[in-house]
């Protein structure tokens, strides 16, 4: 299997935006250095098997979905991350809206 630099980075950084993370804050869940990490989105340089599976447990990702770009079924725990990231930005209103929503969809016989 030939591992595509380009494609690798293209994804690490889409996964890293979907969880709503900064280069800074992935670099140092994964303790790598910000310059290390942006020439992997760039496609610049390759992580090491190391470096990949900590990114892999840091963006709670599969190294399929990274180097593959498959994709896995949402665990609970990724559709949780999602809405949290969404909702921490929104007023009062869209929260109490959001709150409404989600109060009528866990009463329908779906």
């Amino acid at each position: 299997m030939n591992i595509n630099p380009a494609e690798l980075g293209k994804r690490i950084a889409k996964r890293r935006r979907e969880l709503g993370l900064k280069q800074c804050e992935v670099c140092e869940m994964a303790e790598l250095s910000d310059k290390y990490l942006s020439n992997i989105e760039r496609a610049i340089s390759l992580p090491s098997l190391q470096v990949f599976m900590k990114l892999c447990e840091v963006l709670k990702t599969t190294p399929d979905a990274l180097l593959l770009g498959t994709t896995p079924s949402a665990s609970s725990s990724d559709i949780a991350v999602h809405l949290e990231n969404k909702i921490k930005n929104m007023n009062e209103n869209q929260i109490s809206l959001i709150l409404s929503f989600t109060d009528w969809v866990e009463n329908q016989k779906l």
